[in-house]
């Protein structure tokens, strides 16, 4: 019984152990999978963050690692992979993770950058890999003429998108146009920045544009011309009742523009106020020049300035102080570049009871165009200072008044400045009863004796005077310098017996040309201060944007050799005409050599001064009697014919005559033979006569000029030629020794 019961409490025992054991590998067992877990999961999740792959969701089931969360892209996934199997051996990893849906893969933008000029032509940009390179390369080549076409072009393997073609061919072809040119190439866009020519050219272009543009493709263009050319560089301002403004305006920039108008808004301009940029300024100087003058006319507050190359004319108006308007003229003096001149002028303010100053000018142009004011003593010598004008100028224009009161001497003075205004290129003059002041240009450097000898050759002593007169030698006549019509008369002359030829469908010079260069340098030695044109002109061989870039280059070779060759070239440009201007028949070989040519044009014929000119000699003076010489030519012989006791006196006007009669001053016999029908002497006004100081003559008193009727003697008829002009002087002597 004993040992039963001790058998069954070792079985007891047994099972107790064997429990507590059980239990305890069981407990044991899940702590260690908890450790194991945790540690794994915390391992994973520190890696995870230290790799920066903050979105993957790490939890541990077991000894298995599960990695969940959504990856950016598979190469983020595989990173995360990767990470965890070095903390875990990659058997345990449970890879959950999903990866964002991949972007639709966009083609790229398709663009090119055509740039041209006198180089040649640049591509620059991205094509589709169906674009034929070669081929856009030797289209370009072929039809533009440039020297070069540098292909910088890069392929991208994917479809051109649906408007390529058109605007890439579209684009083309405005090459082809345009020499000077910026192109900007899209799929559905073509922006085009173009430099023309001429304004007429910018006109052209704009129109051929747009009928050129292909539907679908929007065309954006930046066409710009070159500056127009203003000869004379003018600008006139002027402060009256009607206000401040300009009557004419120009710049030679935007910054000097911009003073100008300020300028003129600060003096009162009111409303839309413009001016002109051009070239032609006579100095960079100018926008400093006009703004001064500018401010004289607002400082005095009326009165009006004209700025002519380089002449200044201040004029105001009677009423402003004298005081003022020296200290305007002072001011503006000093404030002027020493290229300018200044010609100011206080108009005299009208006598009580009077029309106005007694005062009479003129102004001659170098076309010899005479435009003169003032009052005149009568009609009947009104119609006398007309005539002598017009005997002395080529055109003759203005308005004289009548006024009976008239000082002493008053016509003899007018006539004798109109003479001496004749002996300069262009000039002024003012006639008042005290002073006659005469300015202007002259190719004769002793200009200012000349005017003085004048003076005292028809005023006799007493007249007082003053002169401005600038030497200019390009009027020189002793120097001989040509004009500038002259100078592309030369150049094409030679062009024409020894032309310049180039290679075929090149620009490039063929042969030496340098016996040509040289006759070219000859004949441009003094004419370099002309601006001129070498236009480019070809046969209609060809496309006709081809033969307008070919001649452009053409043009352009034959300026950069003729500056290599020593030839300032300075105020020289080069333009193409392609087959735009023939000159002969295109059928036929000798037509087309012909047309194939280089011309030389005047683009403006006054002169680009490199530096300004001398100031002018200014002469202050009182005529002479001792100067002045007998007047063997006069353009009015006055013959006396009846004087009654009124002082009446007929004044007959006679052509002048360069025929003298003989060495010891005689007169010719046409002119005896009038002088004995009229039974009256010629009167010579001069040294030879007694003088009488002006306010004793009697030129003051009405002289009628009479019309001529059937009983006026007239001289004989003009002969046709030299014999007919002896047979006529025998005749004439023979009946003269009749008589």
């Amino acid at each position: 019984m004993a040992s039963s019961r001790k058998g069954v409490s070792n079985r007891l025992a047994t099972v107790v152990v064997l429990a507590g054991v059980a239990g305890l590998c069981w407990y044991g067992a899940r702590e260690g999978t908890d450790f194991i877990e945790k540690r794994s999961e915390a391992g994973v999740r520190s890696a995870m963050i230290s790799a920066g792959q903050d979105w993957v969701q790490v939890r541990s089931d077991g000894l298995q690692v599960r990695l969940s969360g959504t990856a950016p892209d598979e190469v983020e996934r595989f990173r995360a992979v990767t990470e965890a199997g070095k903390i875990v051996d990659s058997s345990r990893i449970v890879d959950e993770i999903t990866v964002t849906a991949a972007k639709p893969v966009v083609a790229p933008d398709f663009t090119i950058e055509l740039l041209r000029n006198d180089d040649g032509i640049s591509l620059i940009g991205l094509v589709p890999a169906s674009t034929d390179r070669k081929a856009l390369v030797g289209m370009l080549e072929r039809e533009t003429a440039a020297p070069k076409v540098t292909d910088l072009l890069e392929q991208a393997d994917y479809p051109a998108p649906d408007t390529w073609e058109d605007s890439l061919n579209f684009a083309m072809r405005a090459a082809q146009l345009a020499r000077q040119a910026k192109i900007s190439i899209e799929p559905r866009a073509v922006r085009i920045s173009i430099l023309a020519e001429s304004r007429d050219e910018k006109g052209r272009l704009e129109t051929e544009l747009n009928r050129l543009r292909p539907q679908g493709v929007k065309l954006e263009t930046d066409i710009s011309a070159p500056r127009p050319v203003i000869a004379p560089f003018t600008t006139r301002f002027l402060i009256d009742d009607q206000g401040a403004r300009f009557d004419a305006c120009a710049a030679d920039n935007e910054a000097g523009r911009e003073r100008i108008l300020r300028a003129a808004i600060r003096a009162g301009a009111k409303g839309q106020v413009g001016c002109t940029l051009a070239l032609g300024a006579p100095s960079p100087d100018w926008a400093d020049a006009v703004v001064a003058s500018i401010g004289a006319v607002a400082a005095l507050g009326q009165g009006t300035v004209t700025i002519s190359n380089a002449d200044i004319a201040l004029t105001i108006p009677p009423g402003v102080e004298r005081s003022e308007f020296d200290k305007a003229t002072v001011n503006l003096e000093q404030a002027l570049p020493d290229v300018f001149t200044l010609h100011a002028e206080l108009e005299a303010a009208p006598e009580e009871g009077s029309s106005g100053p007694f005062e009479f000018t003129a102004v001659v142009s170098p076309s010899r165009e005479l435009s003169m004011r003032g009052r005149v003593t009568g009609e009947k010598m009104q119609e006398v200072v007309d005539s002598f004008a017009r005997a002395r100028f080529a055109d003759v224009q203005g308005k004289l008044s009548n006024d009976e009161n008239a000082p002493a001497g008053w016509t003899v003075k007018i006539m004798a400045a109109l003479e001496a205004l004749d002996g300069l290129q262009k000039g002024s003059l003012k006639v008042t009863p005290d002073l006659i002041e005469l300015t202007g240009d002259s190719g004769n450097p002793r200009a200012a004796e000349h005017v003085a000898a004048v003076l005292s050759k028809r005023l006799g002593a007493g007249a007082h005077y003053k002169l401005a007169i600038r030497y200019d030698r390009r009027l020189d006549p002793a120097l001989a310098l040509p004009n500038g019509d002259e100078c592309v008369r030369r150049l094409n002359n030679i062009m024409s017996e020894a032309t310049i030829g180039f290679e075929p469908n090149k620009s490039t010079i063929a042969g030496d040309p340098s016996e040509t260069l040289n006759r070219l340098a000859e004949a441009m030695t003094d004419c370099s201060e002309f601006r001129m044109e070498v236009g480019g002109h070809t046969d209609s061989q060809g496309s006709e944007g081809f033969n307008a870039d070919l001649s452009r280059a053409r043009a352009q070779a034959v300026v950069t050799a003729m500056s290599e060759s020593g030839i300032d070239t300075a105020n020289m440009t080069s333009r193409g005409y392609g087959e735009s201007r023939p000159i002969a028949t295109n059928d036929t070989e000798e037509g087309r050599e012909e047309n194939r040519r280089i011309e030389f044009r005047l683009v403006s014929s006054q002169p680009v001064r490199s530096e300004p000119m001398a100031a002018p000699e200014t002469v202050e003076g009182v005529t002479s009697a001792d100067d002045a010489e007998p007047v063997n030519d006069p353009e009015i012989v006055e013959v006396v014919a009846d004087q009654d006791e009124d002082n009446d006196v007929e004044i007959v006007p006679q052509p002048r005559n360069d025929v003298t009669g003989s060495e010891s001053g005689a007169p010719a016999p046409e002119q005896q033979l009038l002088d004995r029908e009229q039974g009256a002497a010629p009167a010579t006004m001069g040294a030879s006569e007694q003088y009488r100081p002006l306010d004793e003559r009697e030129e003051n008193i009405r002289l009628p000029v009479q019309t001529p009727d059937e009983d006026t003697p007239r001289p004989s008829r003009r002969p046709d030629t030299e014999e007919d002009r002896g047979d006529e002087g025998q005749e004439q002597q023979s009946e003269a020794a009749a008589e």
